[in-house]
């Protein structure tokens, strides 16, 4: 991890690795564009991640714990080569609870770097969030 001014950041290879699923994004925003429901942009990413040759898990499910035991069930949008979650949303603006979502699901996972994508957004640069657990 690299020291940030407040906050830790992502080693080398785990920004490259997100910057490679945002250049994914991007070229399926291009091909489709904005106004589609989120279940066809998850499967176009997952198209375009497989033809990338970048590995995923898609729709994993994993177990929520509460001190120790479990309580529950998540389900994540994309785990990108174990390592990187990847929330997709297709809303009119990203709201705070989006963050928060992908916080708690990077907290569940013990994992640093989850992108939040909003594919609804007219360019797709404004609709990309980086999320850092620190």
């Amino acid at each position: 991890m690299r020291q940030g001014k407040d906050f830790l950041e992502p080693d080398r290879r785990l920004d490259e690795l997100a910057d490679q699923v945002i250049g994914a994004a991007l070229e399926v925003h291009k091909v489709i564009g904005p106004g589609y429901l989120e279940t066809v942009y998850e499967e176009a990413l997952c198209q375009e991640l497989s033809l990338r040759s970048i590995t995923f898990a898609r729709q994993p499910e994993f177990t929520l714990t509460y001190k120790g035991q479990p309580v529950g069930q998540g389900r994540l949008d994309l785990l990108v080569e174990e390592s990187l979650i990847v929330e997709l949303k297709a809303v009119d603006a990203l709201a705070a609870i989006h963050h928060a979502q992908v916080i708690s699901y990077l907290r569940a996972l013990h994992l640093k770097l989850g992108l939040l994508i909003n594919f609804n957004a007219p360019l797709l640069k404004h609709g990309i969030r980086r999320v850092i657990l620190s």
